[in-house]
């Protein structure tokens, strides 16, 4: 195992010292100050840390971050197996099982056996930042995360609990079809109701619909959900109302699912779960979707793999060809950095 002490940074903030680590998301309504990662398959890992302070991510050091070449990239769909998925899922529409669904695939490489995550946290916040960046380190414990995520999957306060539900990408915003708002719509439909579960009646909102926000090198549409969590509602019952996100499973949910796994052939891990941070002394925390997300992965023999995920929403309206050009925006800039491909030129 590698030897690299426990870490967690989002933004300028970065918390070391770890206290402890659990999987009860009870924990995050104790006290302390916890770092959350929640792979897409229902895994959570919970780490309190005792030392937290707002800390600049550090500037890139020349070799300590030694990415994959940009060649040795290999993906778990390939276009014609995603294109094929894409199909497949327009059949189910057609048979009135759902209305979307979020197929992805994940990417794989090899890298150094020592390669070191919050050295590849440096390379991103200069090549892709991101409103929601967040590094989870806790090597004994199996998560080694980076995300540039530029969607927020839950943030509270107290008990207000709002949702910023991503659908809809193009490279410019004169590109975004009559699909992407459809998708929209939808999905926004969705967590209105899965907040609704642990919401007091009457008190969702959505104060922002299909808002435009523009992120490195691409655009989306961005709406926010709003509403107050009922007096017997914590983090257990918001987390089992809401996980995993709409925005990357469909509509119906529960459909969704069931179609996701029979369509991918590998498992998303912390990709389209959640990665972020609770205070739980000062009742407050914000989650980001996992996406725009590295994870390693290592086997017992000490070799190490980086992986990264790319998806998008497929409706009655997709075209195959179309929705695979989409992941491959989502992803080219991002790979581009983690290989050493991509020169940040100073411009935004």
């Amino acid at each position: 195992m590698l030897d690299l002490p426990p870490l967690a940074r989002f933004g300028d903030r970065v918390a070391t010292g770890l206290l402890d680590v659990t999987s009860d998301p009870a924990a995050l309504d104790s006290t302390g100050f916890w770092a959350v990662c929640a792979d897409y398959e229902g895994r959570l890992t919970c780490a309190r840390f005792g030392d937290v302070r707002e800390e600049p991510v550090p500037v890139p050091a020349p070799g300590r971050w030694r990415g994959p070449a940009a060649g040795d990239w290999t993906s778990s769909l390939d276009r014609v197996a995603y294109t094929a998925g894409v199909r497949r899922i327009r059949e189910h529409i057609a048979a009135g099982e759902v209305y979307q669904v979020n197929l992805c695939r994940v990417l794989s490489a090899p890298i150094a056996s020592d390669a070191d995550v919050d050295a590849l946290t440096a390379v991103l916040a200069r090549g892709n930042p991101a409103p929601y960046a967040g590094t989870i380190r806790l090597p004994e414990h199996g998560v080694e995360t980076a995300t540039a995520s530029p969607e927020l999957f839950l943030r509270r306060a107290d008990r207000v609990v709002e949702s910023g539900p991503i659908k809809g990408t193009a490279t410019t915003e004169a590109e975004f079809l009559e699909k992407d708002h459809a998708e929209n719509v939808m999905i926004v439909d969705l967590v209105r109701n899965d907040l609704g579960r642990v919401c007091i009646t009457g008190s969702v909102t959505v104060p922002d619909l299909c808002a435009v926000e523009k992120h490195p090198g691409l655009v989306h549409l961005v709406s926010t959900v709003r509403g107050e969590l009922r007096p017997d509602a914590g983090w257990p019952e918001l987390l089992a109302a809401t996980f995993p996100a709409g925005s990357i499973t469909g509509a119906p949910k529960s459909s969704s699912l069931r179609i996701i796994d029979a369509l991918e052939s590998a498992p998303r891990g912390p990709y389209c779960g959640a990665i972020g941070w609770v205070d739980a002394d000062r009742r407050v925390g914000q989650l980001a979707v996992g996406i725009r997300t590295f994870w390693i992965d290592r086997t017992a023999d000490g070799a190490a793999v980086l992986r990264f995920g790319a998806g998008a929403g497929i409706t009655w309206g997709s075209d195959p060809e179309g929705e695979w050009r989409e992941t491959e925006l989502k992803a080219a800039r991002l790979l581009a950095v983690a290989s050493g491909e991509y020169q940040d030129t100073g411009s935004r």
